[in-house]
């Protein structure tokens, strides 16, 4: 039995692989399951390149679970190691690598970042096991069979033994602290989760169960998508995520060669107004081994609402795989995603509009994420985003001032498009414009503040204006040429509104007050947030800037013109004038959905006693 010592310079190396080079410990399962795949393979290759077809193999990847002696088997029919591979890639840790890397991080604390080639994959199997042993025969069937032993120092055990099988089994000897990975369940899922595509087939067994296939070898988006129809990727869809219940409402097949290569398959699930963070993220594979489902750098953050697989050996890594590193290359994979997603969107209009717009509701606030997020992707989706009528008549911005461009102008010229956030809450406003025979849009969504900012700076002969920001025909009021005159004189006026400040007395709510003079048929009282108010609290609140103050404050236009304001001032007492106003202001808080908790108790028990009372 021979003795010898790992070609490392320091006894550091294992205690950083132990507490450092991996975020966590179960992906030592995926390290050395991959490294057995990748064993297979290379034989494979071999036997093409060499002609040795006398190997015939039913080629496979076992983990196997021995819970009476504690150990955890990996076993593969693959190249296999020959004495001298074992110095070269074992003993001196990818050609000593490991003194280079010691050198260079040993006084680090965060480790998180190290990018290197230290070929250090295999030794994560020391963060869970007290042993490893290595068992392996080369494919070159003169060579001797081997056995390795190491228990986590820089002291190795080596010997040639008893031919064995082609290929080679890792044994782990588990510490206490990790008996957790004799589980079947513990190990079933993790190499669900890590294994589940990788290209050679992979099975589990233990003592008690029976050999159990984990994954699929050839999943879709290694296929030319003309092999695919829409079965095929829905089916592969709830493979990736088996408790979706609901399909996707449409895909996109990512394929490039040059000057990368990327595959991949990104699904559009029906998001509609939700923008929270998803359980079931889009998944980071490397040569169809999972990495992460945290592809920040790679896919833009609005599309990290998507669902699916991306798969690129030119994602540079660190060395534990762990972390995705800063590189051109990944900004042009970006780039490239955004452009391809965005090419579909465009190619789904074009083709069959009415489809689209179907679907429309469901990815709007992706496209809107889109559009306020990146600038490349705005250019492109600003000629297939579709603005939406309260009448549910769909419009390109294009085809929306076109429609709008004669009628609805404001007095410094701008075409203006009016919107409502809510079609029950805002309905008054709503129905006032819909009898001048104005198109009032829908822009419901947390991100549509935002969207209306960047739209408005893009197009400098447009504005935004929510149809409840001040009376209609002060929003729209291009060559208005009636003046309505006021039914009040100068001093009425001024004796009007110091009585309103005196009666306007309701808990939680702050007027302002300004006289207009209106219509007799339009209302009393209008209550409004001015438009430019509005947005910097939505986008103070979007942010989470949200100023919390009980009060609320609201502008309160009157209506000068209104019957109402006479008999207000022609009141000689003042406790029924407090009452006409109180009420009026009541019930116009009520119509605006206003009127909440005690205010709407107190009004609603005055309105009941009133009645028993008549």
């Amino acid at each position: 039995m021979n003795k010898n010592k790992i070609s490392v310079t320091s006894d550091n190396i294992f205690p950083i692989i132990k507490k450092f080079l991996y975020s966590d410990q179960e992906v030592f399962l995926r390290e050395l399951v991959s490294n057995a795949v990748d064993a297979v393979i290379k034989l494979k290759t071999i036997i093409k390149l060499e002609n040795l077809y006398d190997i015939v193999d039913d080629f496979k990847v076992k983990v196997f679970i021995d819970k009476k002696n504690n150990t955890l088997h990996i076993r593969d029919n693959g190249v296999g190691m020959t004495k001298e591979e074992i110095n070269k890639y074992i003993n001196q840790i990818a050609f000593s690598g490991a003194e280079e890397f010691i050198k260079k991080y040993k006084n680090l604390t965060d480790y998180s970042n190290i990018i290197g080639h230290f070929g250090l994959g295999f030794y994560s199997s020391f963060m869970v096991a007290n042993k490893v042993v290595i068992l392996t025969q080369s494919y070159k069937k003169d060579e001797s069979s081997i056995f390795w032993s190491c228990e986590g120092t820089p002291n190795f055990i080596m010997n040639e033994i008893e031919k064995k099988d082609r290929g080679t089994e890792i044994v782990l000897f588990l510490n206490e602290e990790n008996k957790e990975f004799l589980e079947h369940d513990r190990i079933l899922k993790l190499l669900q989760k890590y294994c589940k595509f990788m290209p050679i087939t992979i099975s589990l067994s233990d003592k008690d169960d029976k050999e159990i296939v984990i994954n699929n070898i050839d999943p879709a988006w290694k296929k030319n998508p003309l092999q695919l129809n829409d079965k095929n990727y829905l089916d592969f869809y709830h493979e990736l995520y088996p408790n979706q219940l609901e399909d996707p409402l449409f895909w996109v097949h990512l394929n490039i060669d040059h000057p990368f290569h990327l595959t991949g398959i990104l699904y559009f699930p029906k998001i509609e107004k939700r923008i929270d963070i998803q359980k079931d993220k889009i998944h980071l594979y490397q040569n169809q081994v999972y990495i992460t489902d945290n592809l920040e750098g790679i896919v833009p953050d609005f599309l990290s609402l998507l669902r699916g697989v991306i798969d690129s050996k030119d994602i540079p890594l660190n060395v534990s795989r762990s972390h995705l590193q800063s590189d051109i290359s990944v900004k042009n994979i970006s780039k490239y995603i955004t452009r391809k997603v965005a090419d579909k969107l465009d190619s789904m209009f074009i083709k069959n509009r009415d489809n689209f717009q179907k679907k429309w509701k469901d990815i709007k606030i992706i496209v809107e994420y889109g559009m306020i997020s990146a600038q490349n992707f705005f250019d492109k989706a600003i000629k297939f985003f579709v603005f939406y009528t309260i009448d549910n008549n769909f419009f390109t911005l294009k085809e929306f001032k076109e429609k709008i461009k004669e009628t609805q102008k404001n007095k410094e010229g701008k075409i203006v498009f009016l919107y409502s956030s809510d079609k029950d809450k805002q309905y008054s406003y709503i129905k006032e414009a819909k009898d001048r025979s104005y198109q009032v849009l829908i822009f419901d969504s947390p991100l549509s503040v935002h969207l209306i900012q960047k739209l408005e700076f893009s197009y400098q002969d447009i504005c935004f204006v929510r149809v409840d920001s001040d009376h209609i025909d002060k929003l729209i009021n291009y060559k208005k040429e009636d003046k309505l005159y006021s039914e009040l004189s100068e001093k009425e006026k001024q004796d009007l509104k110091n009585l309103l400040d005196q009666h306007l007395l309701i808990k939680n709510f702050k007027f302002s007050i300004q006289l207009e003079n209106l219509s007799i048929k339009d209302n009393p009282f209008l209550i409004i947030i001015p438009e430019f108010l509005r947005r910097i609290k939505e986008m103070n609140s979007s942010i989470g800037k949200d100023i919390k103050n009980k009060e609320k404050y609201y502008q309160l236009i009157v209506n000068t013109n209104h019957v109402l304001m006479k008999k207000i001032l022609e009141e000689t007492s003042k406790e029924k004038r407090e009452k006409i106003i109180q009420e009026a202001l009541n019930l116009t808080l009520l119509s605006k959905n206003l009127l909440d908790g005690k205010n709407l108790t107190d009004f609603i028990s005055k309105k009941l006693k009133d009645l028993v009372q008549e």
